[in-house]
């Protein structure tokens, strides 16, 4: 019935080489995250048995950009703020995602004034928008089952920056630091 019995049988399996590359990198997606303000407590929960952020293969949240492709940003940016996130998501290897988490992350929530930028889309290109003050943690596996369906789509050929090699082969290059 499943894979292991099928390969039993057959003693083989044929797929294309996007399709298992695809299937690799939306079950590893490893976060940033970016905890400015109470949706990071949210952002938390979603480590726990009751969610279990690691049956979608995201449990390891890296405090380092380097290792990451996916930055989560949950609070209030204010201006001050921005330019480090800026810098923090410059410095994540390409392809990567965004989620923006909150109603003060998306749109400044209730926060009208001179300090708070009115949506972390003004300086990040942002994937998911999500909802909510704050949101719930089921809320937040969603949009990452929703990343990982627009990474599945996605084919190895769409990276940025393709070389290739002596041999004919395309090779991506990872920008790490694009900015300093």
């Amino acid at each position: 019935m499943g894979l292991e019995s099928y390969i039993k049988d057959t003693g083989f399996l044929t797929t294309q080489l996007n399709a298992i590359i695809g299937w690799a990198r939306k079950n590893s997606v490893w976060p940033m995250p970016m905890g400015i303000s109470c949706c990071a407590i949210e952002m938390m929960a979603v480590g726990d048995p009751k969610y279990d952020i690691a049956r979608f293969g995201s449990e390891v949240m890296r405090f380092t950009p380097r290792q990451c492709d996916l930055m989560i940003v949950a609070g209030t940016v204010t201006y001050k703020m921005a330019p480090v996130v800026r810098k923090i998501y410059d410095q994540m290897p390409d392809p990567k995602w965004v989620i923006a988490m909150g109603a003060c992350t998306s749109s400044g929530g209730m926060y009208r004034s001179y300090s708070v930028v009115q949506g972390i889309d003004q300086f990040l290109p942002v994937d998911i928008y999500l909802a909510g003050c704050p949101p719930r943690p089921d809320n937040l596996l969603h949009a990452l089952m929703m990343i990982q369906d627009k990474i599945g789509k996605s084919k190895a050929s769409q990276f940025k920056n393709i070389t290739i090699d002596d041999d004919g082969i395309k090779v991506p290059e990872l920008n790490v630091i694009q900015k300093n």
